[in-house]
């Protein structure tokens, strides 16, 4: 079961920003974007650090505008979009797996679907929400922008996720369809609200999450965000009802900026995110980060180089699988191929590192024979595995969702 959904409008960036006329300027990040302006100027800030980020767009007719631009543009493809559906297309491949999405599905969307995911009919709707993805390739460059790395950058002026609509009719379907495992996103999607409207929407999710039964797994993905107040509340509210999260290098670090952790000073992360950095931070979250009794046991982190899946000892098994699982189908999916050719991918993670750079730490090491390092520390273990990283992407957009995915569909739970 999930619930978040919409259909990703997918288009390479520097050409959507030519058609719409805009010249590259000095790059500078917007929290919200309320022109065509402040959207080429935060494009340029992200495509030059080669780093994926997503924003909402404020202005409602403006939106419409560039995003009839995007779609009459010739390379412009309609997919699948929002975290909830596309894990929920990934598990659907899986013949054995029966998936409910509670979102605002529209005609577009309903269409892309796999047959096999199923659809109540009070998350129907008359009208799809949209998503422009800006892609871009490494190596290009717009002006003097130049990107290091293959990313995009998405926006939206959402108001049905952002609200999260679809919330109570998931939450409502679960007597009828019995799930095993909840899968929660979209939360990001509420930065579009107002502070008031916000606070009160994560306070109405807070409390019915605490009502969902507790042999029911609830995982949330997290996505980009920039307003650290909704990110401390998604902690201190969300975290300790939820079993299992998924996020990427840039929302662990905003997280733990936002919540005053571990090496929250750094301001960025300098290449490929430091191994013990990341473990420290995980390490964190998972003892709770100031919260009693949380129901946190899983953290699956995913980055271009490598993956970590971190667990509370005693909850959770196949971790091994399932953090190479997830590594395969990052190489897999970038590549747009059912299995790994060797001469498409690259490794780009360290194979030596310090667990730890906070306390004295042991080094750990990955070889052709052992690809997955097992470390242990205060009753957390972690699985570190290398992503073959594929040298021309076909499409990055929901590459973090199947990564989750498939971790998710490979995990065991334990009795908890």
């Amino acid at each position: 079961m999930r619930v978040n959904a919409c259909v990703d409008v997918v288009v390479s960036g520097v050409s959507l920003l030519q058609a719409l006329g805009l010249k590259p300027q000095s790059g500078g990040d917007h929290v919200v974007l309320s022109s065509q302006e402040e959207l080429a100027a935060t494009f340029l800030h992200y495509m030059q650090r080669g780093a994926a980020a997503e924003r909402f767009y404020s202005d409602a007719e403006s939106f419409q505008h560039i995003s009839r631009t995007a779609a009459q543009n010739p390379g412009a493809k309609h997919f699948v979009g929002g975290n909830a559906a596309l894990m929920a297309q990934r598990l659907a491949s899986h013949p054995d797996i029966q998936v409910l999405l509670c979102g605002p599905v529209g005609p577009k969307l309903h269409e892309l679907l796999d047959d096999r995911i199923l659809v109540p009919p009070a998350s129907l709707q008359e009208q799809d929400e949209y998503h422009l993805i800006l892609e871009y390739k490494a190596g290009e460059q717009w002006g003097s922008g130049h990107a290091p790395a293959a990313s995009r950058f998405i926006f939206s002026h959402d108001l049905s996720n952002g609200a999260m609509t679809s919330l109570e009719v998931l939450l409502s379907s679960l007597e009828d369809f019995q799930p095993q495992l909840l899968v929660l996103s979209g939360l990001h999607m509420m930065e579009g609200l107002s502070q008031e409207k916000r606070a009160s929407r994560l306070n109405e999710a807070a409390v019915a999450l605490s009502d969902v039964p507790t042999d029911i797994l609830i995982h949330l993905e997290l996505a980009s965000m920039t307003d650290g107040d909704l990110m401390r509340g998604i902690i201190y509210q969300v975290f300790p009802l939820i079993s299992s999260l998924g996020l990427n290098e840039q929302e662990l670090l905003f997280l733990t900026q936002s919540a005053n952790g571990p090496h929250s000073s750094l301001s960025a992360w300098s290449g490929v995110p430091d191994v013990g950095i990341v473990s420290d931070i995980l390490f964190w979250i998972l003892q709770g980060t100031g919260s009693e009794g949380s129901r946190l046991t899983r953290v699956h982190f995913h980055t271009l180089a490598y993956h970590i899946i971190a667990t509370i000892d005693g909850f959770w098994g196949n971790q091994v699988a399932a953090v190479a699982a997830g590594a395969r189908v990052a190489g897999a999916q970038a590549c747009a191929s059912p299995t790994i050719d060797p001469s498409r991918v690259m490794l780009k993670s360290p194979l030596e590192f310090s667990t730890s750079q906070m306390e004295t730490s042991s080094t750990a090491r990955i070889t052709a024979k052992e690809p997955v390092a097992v470390w242990s520390k205060g009753g957390v273990t972690f699985h570190f595995t290398p992503v073959l990283v594929c040298k021309d992407p076909t499409r990055t957009v929901g590459l973090g969702d199947a990564i989750s995915a498939e971790g998710l569909l490979f995990s065991e739970s334990k009795a908890q």
